[in-house]
């Protein structure tokens, strides 16, 4: 077994909450293994020096992946949203955590939900999938773009005249907010919390998963990190990376993907927007669990892509 290992990670809050589960199960399982952190800057934490409208594949990830490539670091911690669908050479996903809550949320100035934001109001994302989900609810709002990490983003919203922004639950959770309750606490003022449906705002593919990928040929980091592996997790995110794969789509792309596991039978479900309507393209297919990729193709076809 390993003595040591290296995980490398993100520098943001969040990344860095990330980082300390995938420690604390790496313990739990083996408490004799020494634990090291490394901190990599990637393009998308210069966010200044990068042009954010070109699109975000490997955005926040290709500088970790070559650290991993490079063996400065034995296993990449990602959000598994942020990974490219088209697998880097070399690696592989090895290992994730328990999926956390897929839901978006949406934070705002009033209470009522987004049924209650005032007509012509603006509400700020940086996502695609939920700015065309957005429009499709609530055509009369103005969306504007968002960035930065998630306390950012919410003292942003603080700042301007915005009534609200859209985020991950699974994000804001993880840094101690909760999403639980009606009203949140931030700086001096209190905001309120929306728990937007998935059928409607339906996650992008691996939302709410934390990702462990390692050298493929690396077998001992494989052991090791295979014991805190969450079996239907990742074969749910094996499914959705597939049929992100096939569709020739990543995080820039206005996609929704969920595919869940239940007594042996995974269920599929996509949503996919259009530059010429509005409303989106929605599918659903269901199989046994072990037959991601398949169900991937069959989406696809459903949907009307293949």
């Amino acid at each position: 077994m390993v003595a040591k290992i290296i995980l490398g990670t993100r520098g943001s809050e969040l990344a860095r909450a990330q980082t300390l589960l995938v420690e604390k199960a790496i313990r739990g399982a083996h408490p004799n293994v020494i634990i090291e952190t490394k901190i990599i800057v990637t393009r998308g934490d210069n966010a200044k020096a990068v042009d954010l409208h070109a699109g975000r594949k490997g955005l926040f990830t290709a500088e970790i992946e070559r650290a991993l490539l490079a063996a400065d670091v034995d296993v990449a911690v990602h959000s598994a949203k942020d990974l490219p669908s088209e697998p880097t050479s070399g690696t592989k996903i090895a290992a994730v955590l328990p999926r956390a809550s897929i839901n978006d949320v949406l934070i705002s100035k009033h209470a009522g939900g987004l049924v209650s934001i005032p007509y012509g109001a603006t509400v700020a994302t940086g996502s695609v999938r939920r700015q065309c989900q957005l429009h499709w609810k609530r055509a009369d709002l103005t969306i504007v773009d968002l960035r930065g990490n998630v306390p950012t983003r919410l003292r942003k919203l603080a700042e301007n005249q915005w009534e609200g922004i859209v985020l991950a639950r699974a994000g804001l959770e993880r840094l101690g907010f909760s999403a639980t309750h009606t009203e949140m606490d931030f700086g001096s003022g209190q905001f309120f919390v929306e728990i937007l449906p998935s059928d409607t705002f339906v996650p992008a593919g691996g939302q709410g998963i934390i990702a462990l990928q390692i050298r493929s040929d690396d077998q001992r980091t494989n052991e090791l990190v295979r014991s805190v592996n969450d079996p239907e997790t990742l074969l749910c995110l094996q499914a959705e990376r597939e049929f992100l794969l096939q569709l020739h789509a990543d995080c820039n792309f206005p996609v929704g993907v969920h595919a869940t596991i239940e007594d042996g039978t995974m269920t599929m479900h996509a949503q996919l927007f259009e530059a010429e309507s509005p409303r989106p393209r929605r599918a659903e297919v269901d199989g046994t669990s072990d037959e991601g990729a398949q169900l991937a193709a069959e989406l696809l076809r459903k949907i009307g892509l293949k």
